[in-house]
């Protein structure tokens, strides 16, 4: 009897111990902005599911009312943040992790131009978060509370937003918010606090089009590349000089996928038929450049992103998916799955979305082959471009007006340890493995 007493003991100790560490994970995990926190599309999660039950993962919760856009969802701090655009209104929305409302403030006017909707993913640092609107106004707010703490117009700055509106995410590095109004101050750092101008790229005039900026080192230098109207652009995350330019998507119709950059390569594509290009930078005497390394039309990406892993990049290409080798450009493979799409990448899988239809898929990452392991459908009308976010356990899905949240981990199972006597007396210990929860709850 004391010995199954302590085996208890020691097994509730034990599960106590587990539900504590899994809870602190859950609500540490964070994707504070578009791309998430390396602005790569990779989340840092572990310990997901592989494959999906048939009809998919488990539903925790649903918002709905969101309106009209494309904004992805931010999560940080027990909280998560998305835009729409509300009858005459974009709308910031902030929801508790249960998908409860906690508060929504109009921000400003709706973008109703050429389609209407929001377009940028809230950016959460610390306790303020930041927003660009489709029209160029661009804010900070008290991420607990809404309350607005200062506020810019880009069109003040000489920029103006090209055909779709502006529909960048800020970037945050240090102690600096950055976006790109365009013109000849296309990219603006503003001091994060207050909204006053720190500094101003120079040496070249560009439409500020829809990429946003991504941060890297390189050779011990921090760096911004992002797309233009102009191409590809790199500058000094320090004082926006110009270190670099590629005119590779020079006026094409649309440059919208932000930047990748992996092993001192940068890789960028866009829609339209036009394809990517892959350069390789070097360093000279404290300056970087920029050599084409290579070009290809097998990964003709419009909105919905790739990502780079073990030396190959998968994204969309037109009405399906790719996968490239880094160094060489050489398509490994070609993939129908969900169609047109956006994706991101957690624990070794690749979460795929659909543009139309609410069609999401669970697939394997690897050169050697797309194998979906699992499909859901979401409702929703219309277009989406918003991207899926894998953060704490929970698939975020974006469709038109409503926002939804599964549950993705692996479920855990309880070794059950139990001592008993034979026919002759003698004490037996018996091994089994239940899960942990009950069916209802799993």
């Amino acid at each position: 009897m004391r010995e199954m007493k302590l085996l208890a003991a020691m097994l509730v100790l034990s599960l106590g111990m587990w539900i504590s560490s899994v809870s602190a994970a859950d609500d540490a995990a964070e994707w504070p902005w578009w791309r998430g926190l390396n602005h790569d599309g990779k989340s840092p999660d572990t310990g997901l599911l592989k494959e999906w039950p048939p009809g998919g993962p488990e539903l925790l919760w649903q918002a709905d009312g969101l309106g009209t856009g494309y904004s992805t969802v931010a999560v940080r701090d027990g909280f998560v943040y998305t835009t729409g655009d509300v009858g005459d209104k974009l709308v910031l929305f902030a929801f508790d992790m249960n998908g409860k409302p906690r508060w929504k403030i109009p921000v400003d006017r709706a973008y109703t131009r050429s389609h209407p909707g929001s377009r940028s993913t809230p950016t959460v640092d610390g306790d303020s978060l930041y927003l660009l609107s489709g029209n160029g106004l661009f804010a900070s707010f008290n991420a607990k509370t809404g309350r607005q703490n200062w506020s810019k117009d880009l069109r003040s700055f000489g920029g103006r937003p090209s055909k779709w509106g502006y529909a960048e995410s800020v970037l945050i590095y240090k102690n600096l918010a950055i976006v790109k109004p365009g013109g000849d101050n296309c990219i603006m750092a503003f001091n994060k606090s207050t909204g006053e101008t720190v500094w101003q790229s120079k040496g070249f005039r560009a439409g500020p089009e829809y990429s946003s900026c991504v941060p890297f080192t390189y050779n011990q230098m921090p760096l911004l590349a992002t797309g233009t109207r102009a191409g590809i652009v790199c500058v000094s995350a320090k004082t926006g000089e110009l270190l670099w330019s590629n005119g590779w998507c020079t006026n094409n119709t649309a440059n919208c996928p932000d930047p990748v950059y992996a092993d001192s390569f940068i890789f960028w594509a866009n829609g339209y038929g036009k394809g990517g290009i892959c350069l390789k930078l070097s360093a000279s005497d404290g300056k970087v450049s920029a050599q084409e390394v290579w070009t290809t039309r097998d990964m003709a990406c419009h909105h919905g992103g790739y990502i780079v892993h073990e030396g190959h990049i998968y994204g969309n290409h037109s009405g399906g998916w790719s996968c490239l080798e880094l160094k060489t450009g050489r398509q490994k493979w070609y993939e129908k799955a969900v169609g047109k799409g956006s994706l991101c990448f957690a624990d070794g899988m690749l979460y795929l979305f659909a543009e139309r239809g609410g069609r999401a898929a669970l697939a394997t990452c690897s050169p050697d082959g797309m194998e979906i392991k699992g499909r859901v459908t979401v409702e929703g009308t219309g277009t989406s471009w918003a991207h899926p976010v894998v953060i704490g356990g929970r698939l975020y899905l974006r469709y038109a007006d409503n926002l939804y949240c599964f549950d993705v981990k692996a479920k855990k199972s309880l070794m059950i340890v139990s001592v008993g006597s034979d026919s002759s007396g003698r004490k037996r210990k018996r091994l089994h493995i239940e899960p942990l929860f009950p069916p209802h709850q799993r």
